[in-house]
């Protein structure tokens, strides 16, 4: 069977089209193209946490109670769970290496355990003990939101025409929470326990009121993956991003008349690695 030349000039033309598709080409990023993400945040906290410190505030008269303006409650600590969450990342390369990369996305909701009892020193300690490991006050809160809204520079291996680039970054976050939402019975316990304590400590009959915050912060970002590029406008991105993120939490409680009789705080380590997998689309 003879084949003709045109035959054999398509069969060319289309093995260089496919090779074409394979070879990236300009399909990868350069300078001034702008690549927004869409994927899969696994967020892991690596957490550690300091003791609890109880903090009294002075009261305008002595107690037989005589409680210190302060005490730490050894073997106290709080710890956090792992999250999933949708992912939102935009970048601007600056030239063919360089980007400027922002990360978005939905919040995670995070649970905070307890862990030990806060024990006041002294004769109010037989009265107002905080068994933070009774199964009904776990968690302590039962979900707070996570902001962690970040900017990094980031810096593209390969040559600005390679399908496959690996990269690293540097940046910032600010790190916020909301929706701070405490376990019934954890307020109802603290109630019970050390809030009659120091209401009793500051002469303030009446039931306490107890609420909670955790501080915001600045913190590094630190990233590395990689990307590939299927077609001119599509492709997939990989990475693991590290933050040393540090928060202090904060337990209140006042008086029947809103008097603040003291804090309970400790600081959570979290220190998250972050996995994210996602599609990716250039223009």
């Amino acid at each position: 069977m003879k084949i003709s030349n045109n035959s054999t000039k398509r069969v060319r033309a289309a093995c260089m089209a496919l090779l074409g598709t394979f070879a990236g080409g300009a399909n990868a990023q350069k300078a001034g193209d702008n690549v927004v993400s869409l994927g899969w945040f696994h967020i892991m906290p690596q957490d550690s946490s300091t003791p609890m410190t109880t903090y009294v505030t002075p009261q305008p008269i002595d107690t037989p109670l005589r409680l210190p303006s302060a005490f730490t409650s050894s073997g106290t600590g709080l710890s956090t769970n792992n999250a999933d969450t949708l992912g939102l990342v935009f970048s601007h390369f600056l030239t063919d290496h360089v980007a400027v990369t922002t990360v978005a996305g939905v919040p995670p909701t995070f649970k905070i355990k307890g862990h030990g009892s806060i024990v006041p020193p002294g004769p109010a300690g037989a009265l107002g003990t905080e068994n933070l490991d009774d199964p009904s006050n776990e968690p302590i809160v039962k979900s707070v939101r996570q902001w962690s809204p970040a900017m990094m520079i980031q810096y593209y291996f390969n040559s600005a025409t390679a399908r496959f680039r690996p990269f690293v970054g540097i940046g910032v976050s600010y790190n916020f929470f909301t929706n701070l939402k405490l376990n019934p019975n954890f307020i109802t316990s603290t109630q019970n326990n050390l809030g009659s304590v120091l209401a009793a400590g500051a002469a303030r009959p009446g039931v306490t009121s107890v609420s909670a915050k955790a501080s915001p912060s600045w913190a590094p970002v630190f990233n590395a993956g990689a990307s590939y590029d299927f077609s001119q406008h599509w492709g997939v991105s990989a990475s693991v991003t590290y933050i040393p993120l540090k928060s202090r939490s904060t337990v209140y409680v006042r008086a029947a008349d809103g008097t603040l009789l003291g804090t309970t705080q400790a600081q959570l380590t979290a220190d998250p690695i972050i996995t994210y997998v996602a599609l990716s689309y250039k223009f």
